[in-house]
């Protein structure tokens, strides 16, 4: 089953990185997030290997890359996410690629939040 579920996501990466020479490594992701309680949209930039927090939630980016201007448009990030509520134990929620031009292949689930990736920049 846990298979099954991440193949597309597996596969979808293995092509978007098949020529890694032609596009660029970010320092910076920009991310959007949305606080369905709320129904708030807010976007923020999250430098690779620091701690961003969004609502109750910690974000660490540990990789970023772009395709290069003459391809199609496609950005993705390695990300760490965590829930850290006060005075409880911070929860592993998710930790994977996200793509910018797919946020629902391979995206958070959370009651609360959602986080998604726009961008990859220098």
């Amino acid at each position: 089953m846990f298979i099954f579920r991440y193949l597309p996501v597996t596969l979808f990466g293995l092509l978007f990185f098949a020529n890694p020479g032609r596009g660029f490594e970010g320092d910076t992701v920009v991310l959007q997030g949305m606080d369905k309680v709320t129904a708030r949209v807010w976007s923020f930039e999250a430098p690779i290997g620091r701690t961003v927090r969004f609502g109750t939630l910690e974000i660490v980016v540990q990789k970023c890359e772009r395709t290069p201007p003459e391809e199609p448009p496609e950005s993705a990030a390695y990300l760490d996410i965590y829930e850290a509520k006060p005075k409880e134990a911070r929860i592993d929620l998710f930790h994977g690629w996200m793509f910018g031009s797919s946020p629902g292949l391979s995206g958070l689930e959370h009651p609360v939040y959602d986080v998604w990736v726009l961008d990859c920049k220098r």
